[in-house]
């Protein structure tokens, strides 16, 4: 079982666009080429080059492809709707007009995709990974926010044929063990699928291998980290923020944390799953000089176990 590997610009620090300690993007198309992968997620949009001929340019020219492209955002609020319409139409165009990732025999949706992750509020930020005192959201905000899904991920497909897949993340309104169940209940397959990660299912205190049975029928597209397991009780007893426990290194190359690879490797061959995985390391992006290393070594690790 060979399955096709990338990577993402999130695994050199790269989130938020407006860091001033981003590295240059050319360092992280290097290094993932470098590296061994061969597809890379687009980042944040404005961190790669938004020109599409120019983009392709520099894909080409690092031997790389593009797998997906992510909207991490305020899902939820109607205000911040009008922009996150207008940045899937910038996503979703560039990745109908740019070298995207090698299309796959099963089942699965191909790609590319668009990853939808709700992120923005500050409350849910601070409890990420605590579901007992997490606050949910009411009836009339989740409603919203399926709804804001629903149209994003129409606008994805019927517009550009780039295939929507809804990403629970810590520290977001779609997290949890109850509120994954609501989400598959709310928006069906055919309007979007799951890119389900496995670190932020630990993470939430989901058994990643229950999860990903569970939910196998709605699955078209993975995302695969590891999680230094003493750091992560560290992080929730102290209450840190996501991404303040990832600059303290709560993430961990593939194979040095707590999650169980060999069992996951296990579960996608019995399932014969054929779609794509990308590896992320979230990080602080003054960390980056070691992110050469750790998505070597992650890469590796899962070619050593069968992937």
């Amino acid at each position: 079982m060979t399955l096709h590997i990338a990577n993402a610009p999130c695994s050199w620090g790269v989130d938020d666009p407006n860091n001033p300690w981003l590295p240059p993007c050319q360092k992280v198309l290097t290094e993932a080429a470098q590296a061994g992968y061969q597809s890379i997620e687009l980042g944040p949009w404005g961190y790669l080059p938004t020109d599409p001929d120019e983009l392709t340019r520099q894909l080409n020219h690092h031997g790389l492809s593009l797998v997906a492209g992510t909207i991490f955002d305020d899902l939820v609020s109607e205000a911040n709707f009008p922009a996150l319409v207008t940045l899937t139409h910038n996503l979703c165009r560039n990745l109908a007009q740019v070298p995207t990732a090698t299309k796959t025999a099963g089942v699965n949706a191909p790609p590319p995709y668009l990853v939808i992750i709700d992120f923005g509020n500050p409350q849910r930020a601070k409890y990420a990974g605590q579901s007992e005192k997490s606050p949910r959201l009411d009836d009339e905000a989740w409603h919203r926010m399926m709804r804001h899904i629903t149209i994003l991920s129409q606008i994805a497909w019927q517009e550009y044929g780039v295939r929507a897949v809804i990403h629970p993340h810590a520290g977001g309104c779609i997290e949890f063990a109850d509120e994954l169940a609501r989400l598959v209940n709310d928006i069906p397959h055919q309007v979007a699928g799951l890119c389900l990660d496995i670190g932020h299912l630990y993470y939430a205190g989901m058994d990643p291998i229950d999860a990903l049975q569970r939910y196998w029928a709605r699955i078209d597209y993975l995302h695969f980290k590891d999680v230094h397991h003493q750091r992560w009780r560290d992080a929730i007893t102290r209450g840190l923020d996501f991404f303040s426990a990832c600059a303290e290194g709560v993430l961990c190359p593939l194979g040095q944390g707590a999650i169980d690879y060999p069992a996951v490797r296990a579960l996608l061959a019995e399932r014969d799953y054929q779609g794509w995985i990308t590896i992320e390391q979230e990080r602080d992006p003054r960390q980056a000089d070691t992110s050469l290393a750790d998505v070597t070594a992650s890469l590796h690790y899962l070619r050593s176990i069968g992937f």
